[in-house]
């Protein structure tokens, strides 16, 4: 099945694309920079649109007979296999989701996610078509993200901390860091991810993909750790 034909069967309405304008019809499939993709129950990518391909670097040679899971970044896999495996088993129809994806040479960049079952003739699923468009902001994600290890060991440390809600002196305390010491690599970790704030840098790093989602305490992923 075309994957225009798949689109109507998933019978989405305008206000589940991801970040979507308004169009209705068949235009709401149209919109620029709208990532579409046909993937079967094993989540293998079957056919995708030239947006899709764009985003992700590859012709379409490279990418059908990929597994979806390795064009998502590790601290998010997780998560959203478990969404896609309720979506093959027929307990949902669709979901979205906010996911970071793998772009060329493993440049990351943030986005929303829609994906819908695709029903046959029988009531199995056929196919799941995915829609996604990048986030405003994903290219400076992807700037950062592309440089992979850009924290140190103590920096990942003291992250963590501040995304599970400690203060300075709790965390001086766990790390045997004066009270100068944490603020130090506070202030390093701001200007690392540009942020303002604690709030904004914990923000900032679950949508790079620093901090791995769906899980508690925070944890950074490894990648990230020089």
């Amino acid at each position: 099945m075309a994957i225009a034909a798949l689109a109507d069967s998933a019978q989405l309405h305008p206000s589940e694309l991801p970040d979507q304008d308004g169009h209705g019809g068949a235009q709401q499939f149209d919109q620029p920079g709208l990532c579409m993709a046909s993937l079967d129950p094993a989540l293998t990518i079957q056919q995708a649109n030239q947006e899709f391909f764009r985003r992700f670097g590859d012709s379409s040679s490279d990418l059908c007979g990929r597994s979806f899971r390795e064009l998502v970044h590790p601290s998010v896999q997780q998560p959203l296999m478990r969404q896609f495996s309720r979506l093959v088993e027929g307990k949902r129809q669709r979901f979205a989701s906010h996911v970071v994806a793998l772009g060329p040479e493993d440049s990351a960049f943030a986005g929303t996610l829609t994906a819908a079952a695709v029903s046959g003739e029988s009531p199995d699923v056929a196919a799941i078509l995915v829609l996604m468009r990048s986030s405003q902001d994903s290219a400076d994600a992807g700037v950062l993200t592309s440089q992979k290890k850009i924290l140190t060991e103590i920096d990942a440390r003291i992250l963590e901390g501040i995304a599970a809600g400690l203060s300075t002196i709790p965390l001086a305390s766990r790390l045997y860091l004066s009270r100068q010491g944490v603020e130090y690599h506070v202030t390093g970790l701001l200007r690392k991810l540009r942020v303002p704030n604690r709030a904004a840098l914990v923000s900032r790093a679950y949508s790079m993909g620093v901090l791995n989602v769906g899980t508690w305490p925070p944890k950074v992923v490894e990648d990230f750790i020089k």
